[in-house]
């Protein structure tokens, strides 16, 4: 959460004091009709459908693309877990391919993984940093392939001039507390296609046939589950989209005094970005030769009051620790789990089956940015990543 106030405590008061915190109420306009057209709006798509959490609006966008068992869904083996589990999720087998130095989506593993079983591709903004959106769409065009966007720690960001979410066949969001903009948790599916939507609100709400906007539903009904947004998050949600891109040019100026002050003459290069103009500014990386170098700076900087970190030591955003995926235990039941029904699908997770991934997450640095941070504790940060020692001391 980057910053929260008097407005948002306003909104929620509003709603509470309504009387009317589900999102449903007649032909009244509710706080959530209003989010998904605002939220809409920002991202530049026809459609927006506010859900309970990123990982809810993954599961959605795959119900919404009509994917089920016996496909296979290419994912990054840099993600927060839930990007794998969504296809698992629908009945889909997730397929791991390796990120490049950007730590995005490499479009030519993606393309080396695809079988005649691929249905879709999920890149995965990761920390802000937009994937290389031109070579991924020309790799699924080539293929047939459809997109699923996860903009969920990309809020707002934007690949030349397009915002993320808003370029791929569906794109997903995650209001989380950890997120750019926040209700403490929530989600949003946003695309141009009437029939995605459509497909993703059913899932979405088991409920459907009985609203009012029933009878605009196009496509038979089948049975959904319960993802609905309540109406106080969703007016929190209405505050923090039009904090957005103040947030996002705060922490982009910050990371851009950073990336000026440190380019050049250091015993490392700045993480490769695939649009600068578009990156959330979220994340400043840096990239070593060796992964005992990496190593040794977050050391360093720890020792001086500066917290670093190195993406390869965060756990759970490595496919190496991902234990439901590497185990092949897609779910609670056999019945229902797709590794054990669909065994025409002869993959084989290692933790040695993405080593490009893990050589560049054990040699990157992050440092994370902030919209408050003063600036002579910013130039503190600069001047002790400049004169960190990197030998190794035994």
């Amino acid at each position: 959460m980057y910053t929260m106030g008097s407005e948002e405590i306003d909104a929620v008061r509003r709603v509470i004091e309504s009387g009317m915190l589900f999102r449903y109420r007649g032909d009244e306009t509710s706080e959530t009709d209003y989010f998904e057209r605002e939220w809409a709006e920002k991202i530049g798509v026809a459609h927006a459908l506010a859900v309970t959490s990123g990982t809810a609006a993954l599961t959605c966008a795959l119900v919404g693309l009509n994917l089920g068992p016996g496909d296979e869904v290419i994912v990054p083996a840099y993600t927060w877990i839930a990007t794998a589990l969504a296809p698992l999720a629908v009945g889909a087998i997730p397929v791991l391919a390796e990120v490049d130095t950007s730590l995005t989506l490499d479009p030519a593993d993606v393309e080396r993984k695809i079988t005649p079983r691929t249905k879709a591709i999920i890149p995965v903004h990761m920390c802000g940093l937009p994937c290389n959106m031109t070579a991924l769409m020309d790799v699924a065009a080539r293929r047939g392939l459809r997109v699923v966007e996860d903009s969920c720690q990309a809020n707002g960001g934007s690949f030349q001039g397009r915002r993320l979410g808003s370029i791929g066949h569906v794109g997903c969001n995650s209001f989380n507390y950890f997120k750019i903009i926040t209700c403490g948790e929530g989600g949003a599916v946003v695309t141009n296609d009437m029939e995605i939507h459509q497909r993703a609100m059913m899932y979405h709400d088991a409920g459907i046939a009985f609203r009012p906007h029933a009878d605009q539903i196009q496509i038979p009904f089948f049975a959904g589950s319960n993802y609905r947004m309540n109406d106080i998050l969703s007016a929190i949600l209405r505050v923090q989209t039009r904090r957005l891109d103040g947030i996002l040019q705060a922490l982009r100026n910050e990371k851009q005094i950073l990336r000026e002050a440190l380019a050049g003459g250091s015993p490392f290069t700045l993480s490769p970005v695939n649009c600068p103009e578009g990156d959330c500014g979220t994340t400043f990386g840096m990239l070593f030769d060796s992964a005992d170098e990496a190593r040794a700076m977050v050391e360093n900087l720890a020792k001086r009051g500066v917290t670093a970190n190195r993406p390869i030591d965060t756990g759970r955003h490595v496919y190496t620790n991902w234990e439901p995926i590497i185990e092949r235990r897609g779910a609670h039941h056999p019945a229902r789990d797709p590794y054990q029904q669909s065994p025409g699908v002869a993959l084989n997770y290692a933790r040695d089956m993405c080593p490009k991934s893990l050589d560049y997450l054990a040699r990157t640095v992050f440092i994370a940015t902030s919209i408050n941070r003063p600036q002579d504790e910013l130039a503190r940060i600069v001047d002790e990543v400049k004169t960190a020692d990197l030998r190794r001391h035994t």
